[in-house]
């Protein structure tokens, strides 16, 4: 059987592409996400029953529990980037990464990759660079072999052509490979 990825966020400006991506290496995906039912695209990017929108909260210790029980790998591509209701930074990039990370670690998830933002610092005045930071940190202490991704906003959709136009630094499809390879340990999710 192939393996399985859950994708906290995985229908967002990030997830959705690295859901595709690890759909067409062949794996199975769970998309974890606050609204199954807006995220029901995402099922496209796979063959009948491939891909799966399910409820989560990163805010909740058995919804995460719940999405990631029977996952081999796990990609958080949570952010905000403007506060609203319960969802500070704060609660969704300091304290909602570390928590994901914990449970990953308690089932025996054998990956786990935290998209992080270039700019990242646990010690900035900005409360988003500062939570990415923070959240980081929490990740390694609970998955010390994690591997965090500090990938730009860019001015345009990532992972487009339009990074040859001065949008996103990194080439097409780079960042969404990096989901897939390790190159430091040569692993592959």
């Amino acid at each position: 059987m192939s393996k399985l990825v859950t994708i906290i966020g995985g229908s967002g400006f990030v997830g959705r592409y690295i859901a595709r991506r690890m759909a067409k290496a062949g794996w199975r995906v769970r998309v974890a996400v606050r609204r199954p039912n807006e995220a029901l695209f995402v099922r496209t990017y796979g063959v009948v029953g491939q891909v799966e929108p399910v409820a989560c909260n990163i805010r909740d210790d058995a919804s995460l529990r719940s999405v990631l029980t029977g996952a081999d790998a796990v990609v958080n591509c949570v952010g905000i980037l403007n506060r609203s209701g319960a969802n500070t930074f704060d609660a969704v990039q300091a304290e909602g990464p570390g928590r994901v990370a914990r449970i990953a670690s308690e089932l025996g998830l054998a990956s786990m990759v935290q998209i992080s933002a270039i700019g990242a610092d646990a010690g900035s005045d900005s409360a988003y660079a500062r939570t990415k930071g923070e959240g980081e940190a929490a990740v390694l202490a609970a998955f010390p072999n994690a591997v965090i991704l500090r990938p730009s906003i860019g001015r345009y959709l990532p992972w487009s052509d339009a990074a040859d136009a001065g949008g996103d630094p990194a080439p097409a499809g780079d960042r969404e490979r990096a989901v897939l390879h390790r190159p430091a340990d040569g692993l592959r999710l």
